[in-house]
C-alpha cells in the first residue's frame, strides 16, 4: 500500500512545539480526515499513532481542512495560551457547522482529558473528546458520533503504550523520527498538569522500542528521539522502588536502553527528551561518553535557582544538586551542550529568589533555554496550596531579565564554535535562502551552510565561519560516507 504524507508545521509561541496536518493518497471509506496537533514533541508523537489507527480504518486524511468530514484537535494543556488558541480554533469550526451539519470536530491529548465537560456540554465546540489512553477507540467514537450521540472516552490506563502499534512518520524529510518510550508521568510538580491529564508513568518494552528504531533505520531515517516526560525514570520490569516485577525476565534501565538503541547502527543517530535532574544517573552519561552516535546534548529543565522555590515547585532536588549533576555532565561528558527551562514568576518568588535563578545562570551558561512567566493551571497541587500572587508586571520584567541575559549566553557559546569542525546531518533545505542547507550538529544547534554537494539525509562536516545567537553558519569541508 503506497502512501503520500505532507506535513504542515505551525510553531505554538507557548510551547515551542509544532501543529500538522497529515495527507494520505490511501481512500477506503469516502470520509476525510484533517489532524491538527499543538504543543510538546510527544503530542507530536501521538498524532503519528492516531493517523496509524485511523488509516488502518479506511480514512483518508487531508492536509486540506476545507475539504474534511472529520477534524481532530490534538491538544497541549501546559499553559493557558496554548488553551486560549485551541478554543479559537474550535470556535472557527463550530460557524463552520452551520454550513456542514456533518462535520465532526473532536478534540485528543490532555486539554481533552481536563475539559470534558466543558468543551463537550457548556461550550459545545466538540462532538468527540478522546484522551491520551483513548486513542484506539477513535473508530468506535467517531461512529458513536454519527448515531447522534456525543462520544467521549478520557479513561487514563496504567498499562497502554500503544507499542504494537506502528506509527505513520509524519516527518516529510523522512530523516528524523519520535519513538516515544514511557507514557504519563509520577512526578508531582505543583506547577505541572502533566499527570492529571496523562496518568501515571509506564514503560514500554525495551524490544519494542529497539525494534522500531531499527525499523526507522532500515527506512533510511538517520536520527531518532526517545520520547518520555521524564526518560531518566524508564524502567522495565521495575517498579518505582526498583523492585524486579518478574524474576524470569530481564530489568531495564534508561541507560541500558539507549545502549541497546545506541546498537542498532552507529550511522542512526540517538537523542532524548526530557531528562530529569533529581534522576539523572552517572551510569546514563557514562553511556553518552560511551558511544559517537549517541548525541553530546541534554536538556535538563531547573526551572529555578532558588532552592526554596524549587521546593514549592516540588522538584525534588536543590540548587546544589543541580550544580553537581551539571558538573557530572562536564566531568564526564566534556564536550556537552546543556539546554533547560525556567519559569519566572512561580508563587510567592521574591526578588531574591529571581537573582538566584539570573546567578545560577550566569554559573552554568545554558546553549540555550526556553523560558516562560508561570502561568496557574487548574487541579495542580500549586493551585491548591498557594496563592498567583506575582504581579503580571513583575513576572514579565523578571521574563525579560532571564531572556537578554540568555541571549547573551547563547551569543558567547555560538561564538565559541567559529573555527570549529561539527558533524551536521542535513535535515532541509535553508528557510531564507534555496541555496542552503540546514541540519543539526552533535550539540542540536541549527546550523546553516551553502547547499554544495550534499542532499538531506547526508552527514556533513562543517567549518563555522559564524554565527547569530541561535544559529551556527559555515562551509561544508567534506560529505561523510555512510559507516559499512
Amino acid at each position: 500500500m503506497n502512501q503520500e504524507i505532507h506535513i504542515n508545521k505551525e510553531i505554538d509561541e507557548s510551547r515551542q512545539g509544532e501543529a500538522t496536518v497529515i495527507e494520505s493518497s490511501k481512500e477506503k471509506n469516502g470520509k476525510k480526515l484533517y489532524v491538527e496537533s499543538y504543543g510538546c514533541a510527544m503530542n507530536f508523537s501521538d498524532s503519528e499513532v492516531v493517523a496509524s489507527i485511523l488509516t488502518k480504518e479506511g480514512y483518508d486524511t487531508t492536509g486540506d481542512v476545507d475539504e474534511a468530514d472529520i477534524v481532530l484537535i490534538n491538544t497541549c494543556s501546559i499553559r493557558e495560551n496554548a488553551e486560549d488558541r485551541v478554543r479559537k480554533r474550535l470556535t472557527n469550526f463550530k460557524n463552520r457547522k452551520k454550513r456542514q451539519p456533518d462535520l465532526v470536530v473532536g478534540i485528543l491529548g490532555c486539554m481533552a482529558e481536563r475539559l470534558k465537560t466543558n468543551l463537550l456540554e457548556e461550550e459545545k465546540l466538540v462532538d468527540l473528546v478522546a484522551g491520551p489512553d483513548a486513542y484506539r477507540e477513535l473508530p468506535g467514537l467517531i461512529e458513536e458520533v454519527g448515531t447522534g450521540q456525543k462520544a467521549v472516552n478520557v479513561l487514563l490506563s496504567r498499562d497502554e503504550t500503544y507499542a504494537d502499534i506502528s506509527p505513520i512518520r509524519l516527518d516529510k524529510s523522512g530523516i528524523t523520527g519520535f519513538v516515544s518510550i514511557t507514557r504519563g508521568c509520577d512526578n508531582m510538580c505543583s506547577f505541572c498538569v502533566v499527570p492529571f491529564t496523562r496518568g501515571r508513568e509506564r514503560s514500554r518494552d525495551p524490544q519494542t522500542i529497539y525494534n522500531e528504531c531499527k525499523e526507522l533505520f532500515d527506512n533510511g531515517y538517520k536520527e531518532v528521539t526517545l520520547l518520555g516526560q521524564n526518560v531518566d525514570s524508564y524502567r522495565w520490569n521495575m517498579t518505582s522502588k526498583g523492585e524486579i516485577k518478574d524474576e524470569t525476565k530481564p530489568t531495564t534501565n534508561f541507560a541500558q536502553l539507549m545502549e541497546s538503541v545506541a546498537g542498532v547502527s552507529p550511522d542512526l543517530r540517538i537523542r532524548f527528551s526530557t531528562s530529569h535532574p533529581k534522576d539523572m544517573t552517572d551510569e546514563v552519561l557514562e553511556v553518552i561518553a560511551k558511544h559517537d552516535n549517541i548525541c553530546n546534548y541534554i536538556h535538563l529543565p531547573i526551572q529555578s535557582g532558588n532552592s526554596e522555590v524549587l521546593k514549592r515547585m516540588n522538584r525534588g532536588y536543590t540548587r546544589e544538586w543541580y550544580l553537581d549533576r551539571i558538573a557530572a555532565i562536564h566531568r564526564i561528558i566534556p564536550d556537552c551542550a546543556i539546554t533547560t527551562d525556567i519559569i519566572t514568576g512561580f508563587c510567592d518568588e521574591t526578588d531574591e529568589e529571581h537573582k538566584d535563578t539570573m546567578t545560577i545562570m550566569e554559573e552554568v551558561k545554558w546553549d540555550f533555554a526556553y523560558m516562560y512567566k508561570y502561568s496557574e493551571r487548574p487541579k495542580t497541587l500549586a493551585e491548591r496550596r498557594f496563592e498567583d500572587n506575582v504581579p503580571e508586571e513583575i513576572k514579565g520584567a523578571r521574563l525579560t531579565e532571564v531572556i537578554d541575559l540568555q541571549r547573551r549566553n547563547s551569543a558567547i557559546k555560538n561564538k565559541a564554535q567559529i573555527g570549529r569542525v561539527h558533524k551536521v546531518l542535513v535535515e532541509g533545505t535553508s528557510k531564507r535562502s534555496k541555496e542552503h542547507m540546514s541540519g543539526r550538529n552533535d550539540h542540536n544547534t541549527k546550523v546553516v551552510f551553502p547547499t554544495g554537494d550534499c542532499k538531506v539525509g547526508d552527514y556533513v562536516l562543517v567549518k563555522i565561519t559564524d554565527c547569530t545567537t541561535a544559529t551556527l553558519l559555515g562551509e561544508i569541508t567534506e560529505v561523510l560516507v555512510p559507516a559499512k
